[in-house]
Order: C-alpha cells, then sequence, then structure tokens
C-alpha cells in the first residue's frame, strides 16, 4: 500500500512538471523563432539579413553580415531546437548566448523594456539556460530519442563554449564602440580651428 502510494505520487508530479516544461519550451522557442525569422528571412516586419547586418554594424557587431547570420541562426535554430525539445543542453545555451549578445546592446539603458532596458532579453535568455539545465522533459523528442542528446557532459560543454563565445563577442563589440568614441573625439578635435584669433 504504502509503496504503491509512493510511486504513484511521482508520477503525478512528472506529468504536471512536464506539461509545465513543454509550455516554457514552446513559449521561449516561439519567441526566439520570430525574433530569428526577422533578422533571417524578413518576417514580421524584420529587416532580413541586409538590413540586420546594417543595425549589427551600427551597434558594433563587426562584420555585420556574419553577426546578423549568428544571430539568426541562434534564434532560429536554437528555438525550434527548445519548442522540439531536441539537444535541450545546447539549444539553450545557444539561446542563452544570443540573448546575453542582446542584453549588452542595452546595458546602460537599464532593466525596463519601457525605458529601452534588457529585460526582455534577460528573461528569455535566463528561460532558455534554465530549460538547457533542467532537461525537456518526458513529452520532447530528446526524452523519445533516449536522451543521445541531452547528456550532462554535453550540457557542461555547450555552456562553457558558449559563455566563452558570448563574452568575446561582447568584448569585441565593446572594443569596436571604444575605437570609434576614440576616432570621433579625433576627429572633432582636429576639426577645432587651431588657433584662436587675438583678442
Amino acid at each position: 500500500m504504502t509503496g504503491h502510494a509512493r510511486a504513484k505520487r511521482p508520477a503525478s508530479c512528472t506529468c504536471r512538471r512536464d506539461v509545465g516544461l513543454l509550455l516554457m519550451r514552446l513559449g521561449i522557442g516561439a519567441v526566439l523563432m520570430a525574433h530569428g525569422g526577422q533578422k533571417l528571412f524578413g518576417l514580421f516586419g524584420g529587416g532580413g539579413i541586409e538590413g540586420t547586418a546594417a543595425a549589427m554594424e551600427s551597434m558594433g557587431f563587426e562584420p555585420g553580415r556574419e553577426s546578423a547570420l549568428a544571430a539568426g541562426v541562434g534564434e532560429t535554430g536554437g528555438g525550434a531546437l527548445l519548442a522540439l525539445g531536441l539537444a535541450t543542453p545546447a539549444a539553450g545555451a545557444a539561446a542563452a548566448g544570443t540573448m546575453a549578445a542582446a542584453a549588452a546592446v542595452n546595458w546602460e539603458k537599464g532593466l525596463f523594456a519601457m525605458r529601452g532596458g534588457y529585460e526582455l532579453p534577460l528573461l528569455i535568455g535566463l528561460g532558455a539556460a534554465g530549460l538547457g539545465l533542467t532537461g525537456a522533459g518526458t513529452l520532447s523528442l530528446d526524452d523519445a530519442t533516449g536522451h543521445l542528446l541531452d547528456r550532462p557532459w554535453l550540457a557542461a560543454a555547450a555552456f562553457v563554449g558558449t559563455a566563452g563565445v558570448a563574452a568575446a563577442v561582447i568584448n569585441r563589440r565593446n572594443g569596436v564602440l571604444d575605437r570609434r568614441a576614440e576616432a570621433e573625439a579625433r576627429a572633432e578635435a582636429e576639426s577645432e580651428p587651431a588657433s584662436q584669433p587675438d583678442a
């Protein structure tokens, strides 16, 4: 009797947990795929590759076209894999890394989206990272394939690798922006009159 009751309770809890994970995967995955579609294909009013490349260049991500492709593929691919629950650690890590770079763009504006802050990429990135660490649950392709692409060592490698890449991308962008600021300051100084007229 006690053993039977103990066996039923985890099954009930697991079902609720798995439905919750499915809802999170579908929601976060759909938002990521929509943003990736804007960047890659110009869907939902997005700029497509060319428009996104120009925007990426203006934000300091150089080269712009390669940056646009990387962001679009990271969002679209990561979102699709999260929604399917396939290779969930790699998908969550890729999406979180992409969102870290997006959050860096708006970092100086603070948290709240109403002021142009990093609220949305923070939420999406943390949600994707949480799914990558937790796993997709039983209502997923990872479960259907015996967790072939959902091993602890794959999760560790994916998150460590993505963190390194994201840090490098953000540092490179900061360097580009610093060089631009220095060049603008030099140009402004050179455009000033060499000497002031006598009083």
